[in-house]
């Protein structure tokens, strides 16, 4: 096989990030409805905690392979872990596969997915703090800030959305510790990117992840007894959403500085909500009064933040 060079100049236009993080977006706002239509093919219960982390490991370590796969194409060669990043890959695993998803999975079974997507875009503001105050690779200017605290107001808003004033642990606190993680993870592949192929990184943590959650889901006691062919394509389509989209994301971060990338993804509360109104009949939420305002400063917050990098570009 011969190697598909990647420019970096190319990676770096405007128009090619703009649609490969578009793209990741679209995909991942996807996978709100369809992990809860996967819930239902499958017959796993709300409540069913073991079986729904049984379910994401199952996902996971098929995408980790699917990931390799495409990684193999683009070098012209099959890829493995190289020399000094096993601890990385391990690390990744842990934050991007284990702790993100043990929480989503819990609390997308526990609360809707147009509320579970705009939450979701609270990975955004705390990967743009973390690399910039902890990590300092990023230059947090104030309007990079008053970007998150419009965004951060949508999300607040959504949650009191049909008079609900309090969090729910299981649902939205989960929903919101798995965007911390992710967050994290996200700082993390930018630097490991560095010295090591992401789409190698990306692969093999959710191969290593997927095992973990399959095992602890297996171990608490989860079954998948309910087989069908409905729920088997779904499962193949989560896995190429996240082979596809974790990849091309790693591959963005790479050749971008983070907040140029990371700010896309306000978008995924965007496709999240059209695709849970269309697909888990979720309409009377997504087209509720409050829920159009929150989206309105989500994507407010994206407009802000993302001025400010074309101003520091130019």
């Amino acid at each position: 096989m011969k190697k598909i060079e990647i420019n970096d100049k190319w990676m770096q236009k405007t128009s090619v990030v703009w649609f490969g993080a578009m793209l990741c977006c679209l995909l991942w706002g996807s996978a709100f409805p369809c992990i809860k239509i996967g819930y239902g093919l499958w017959n796993i219960e709300s409540a069913d905690t073991s079986a729904q982390i049984l379910f994401a490991g199952m996902r996971f370590v098929l995408a980790g392979i699917l990931a390799v796969i495409f990684g193999s194409l683009l070098e012209g060669r099959f890829i493995r872990p190289e020399k000094g990043c096993a601890g990385k890959i391990a690390w990744l695993a842990m934050l991007q596969t284990v702790i993100q998803y043990l929480f989503f999975y819990i609390g997308l079974a526990h609360t809707s997915g147009v509320k579970a997507s705009i939450i979701e875009a609270v990975n955004v503001f705390v990967a743009i703090i973390v690399s910039g105050f902890i990590f300092h690779q990023e230059n947090v200017t104030a309007k990079k800030m008053l970007g998150c605290l419009v965004g951060f107001a949508g999300v607040v808003l959504i949650n009191m959305n049909g008079m609900n004033f309090h969090m729910s642990l299981s649902g939205e606190g989960a929903i919101f510790l798995s965007t911390v993680a992710y967050a994290f993870s996200s700082v993390f592949l930018k630097r490991y990117s560095v010295k090591h192929n992401p789409v190698m990184l990306s692969g093999y943590q959710f191969i290593v992840g997927g095992i973990i959650l399959s095992a602890a889901g297996f171990a608490m006691g989860g079954r998948l007894s309910t087989v069908s062919t409905g729920g088997v394509l779904m499962l193949i389509y989560l896995a190429l959403v996240s082979a596809v989209a974790y990849s091309l994301w790693g591959m963005l971060l790479k050749y971008n500085p983070i907040s140029r990338v990371a700010v896309f993804g306000f978008m995924n509360p965007v496709f999240g909500v059209i695709l849970s109104a269309w697909l888990l009949r979720e309409g009377a939420q997504a087209l509720d009064p409050v829920s159009l305002v929150s989206l309105v400063l989500v994507c407010t917050g994206i407009y802000i933040v993302n001025s400010r990098e074309r101003s520091e570009k130019d």
